[in-house]
């Protein structure tokens, strides 16, 4: 392996989803103090919206006390959605209701007026949230066909709270001391654009690239924003690939589409209804909508794309812990979003590992910083009982965590030594040391 050089072009890849991106902010913290030079930063998942604070100089907003990841709205993240929560209590009383009618009236007791009037003004509220469910689905631009109960209340996760709270924060972070109301999602979008890109190339700025999955194009799609002649080349044509259709320029067509693509990625598959995204009429989709989520194993694109970025060493830095050793498997979580999290985590833990098999071929250098064990999942935005320690660990510790491993794994290790490495041309004993890490993370 070769050694960092502050010299060569750094990419940070922030890889993650849902609460994860707690240990994101505390690597984040850990190298904005040790002066880590980063050219570029991408992200997928939650690592998309730390990627997009980061790029405009707000990485502290990740952290601080009066940050993101300190804010009560946290606790309200990927929580169920009312109309998903509302049909089942409310059919619950219902039966219960008619099942206590149906025994009085089977053993001779006269049912009083107002037990029939609950039972009525029950069927009747069950109806009118079944109408305004109906009304509100009908008028959004794309609904897909399917059974009656999709069709009326749709996916049980509401995504919406995590989209409000980073554009929240973006938005605090672009407009100063503005007291000016936050616009709409694509003019948001041009406002971030225009603030990085008069800026890019100062302390504290950096290149962005962000990764989404389109469900109706089936593929990633990719929002970059790069300085040349970076620029040029990520743009060129590869055999087999249109990047007019998979890449969007935020410095051209796709100036917009920056908060869009970030609302996509914050987005979990499968449960979460999808973000619909139309794209303007000059771009290569001419004014579709499209939907839009996140993919847990997106890693790989995201090396792909910083290596045609001009990137020749990366920091990766994901939440996921090692493969365990034998005899240490956890008890495993049994409700809907507990079971999805464990997903998620095998996803981006089996992609992690094939991306850097090929990525050290692409870099000169990779650096992982990783947690040796990790029992908050993506969606434990509330903390999670640690069977191994027998206590309940939140993220604030998985935070201090964070910063932690980002000192032992690689501020100390590396960047510390770095000096010393750089005239030599043999892996020194420090090398060896991160080298030593991935094994244990990888299983090599």
């Amino acid at each position: 392996m070769s050694p960092y050089s502050p010299e060569r072009r750094t990419a940070l890849i922030l890889c993650g989803t849902g609460a994860h991106g707690v240990y994101h902010a505390g690597v984040l913290r850990a190298l904005h103090e040790a002066g880590v030079k980063i050219d570029l930063v991408a992200g997928q998942g939650v690592g998309a919206a730390g990627a997009a604070l980061v790029a405009i100089g707000g990485s502290a907003r990740l952290w601080e006390e009066t940050g993101v990841w300190r804010s009560p709205r946290v606790a309200s993240l990927y929580g169920w959605k009312r109309s998903a929560m509302a049909p089942p209590v409310m059919g619950a009383g219902f039966a219960l209701l008619l099942l206590v009618t149906m025994v009085a009236v089977a053993s001779g007791w006269i049912v009083p007026f107002w037990w029939s009037a609950t039972l009525l003004t029950l069927i009747l509220l069950s109806a009118g949230i079944c109408g305004l469910t109906v009304w509100r689905h009908a008028s959004m631009a794309r609904r897909g066909s399917g059974r009656w109960w999709w069709r009326l209340f749709g996916a049980p996760i509401d995504a919406e709270t995590a989209r409000a709270l980073f554009s929240s924060a973006i938005w605090d972070l672009i407009r100063g001391a503005a007291p000016a109301t936050q616009p709409a999602r694509a003019a948001l979008g041009r406002r971030y654009t225009e603030v990085l890109a008069e800026n890019l190339g100062q302390p504290g700025f950096a290149e962005l690239l962000l990764v989404a999955t389109d469900l109706d194009a089936r593929q990633d799609v990719v929002a970059a924003l790069l300085r040349d002649p970076y620029r040029a080349e990520f743009m060129a044509p590869r055999p087999g690939r249109n990047r007019h259709a998979e890449v969007l320029d935020l410095t051209g067509v796709g100036r917009d589409h920056a908060i869009d693509i970030l609302a996509g990625a914050l987005t979990p598959p499968v449960i979460a209804e999808p973000t619909l995204v139309s794209y303007t009429a000059d771009s290569f989709w001419r004014g579709e909508t499209h939907r839009m989520c996140d993919r847990a194993a997106s890693v790989n694109r995201l090396l792909e794309e910083v290596a045609a970025a001009g990137a020749t060493q990366v920091i990766v830095v994901s939440a996921v812990a090692p493969v365990p050793a034998p005899h240490m498997l956890r008890v495993p979580q049994m409700d809907p979003r507990g079971r999805l999290g464990d997903f998620h985590v095998t996803a981006e833990a089996a992609a992690l590992r094939d991306a850097l098999e090929i990525a050290r071929l692409r870099f000169d250098s990779v650096y992982v910083i990783t947690p040796a064990h990790n029992p908050i999942g993506p969606f434990d935005v509330g903390g999670a009982y640690d069977a191994a320690s027998d206590r309940r660990q939140d993220l604030t510790e998985l935070m201090s965590r964070a910063y932690e491993d980002a000192y032992h794994q690689f501020i100390e290790p590396v960047v510390g030594a770095s000096g010393e490495q750089l005239a030599h041309t043999e892996p020194g004993p420090d090398d060896m040391r991160v080298q030593a890490g991935q094994d244990r993370l990888f299983g090599a």
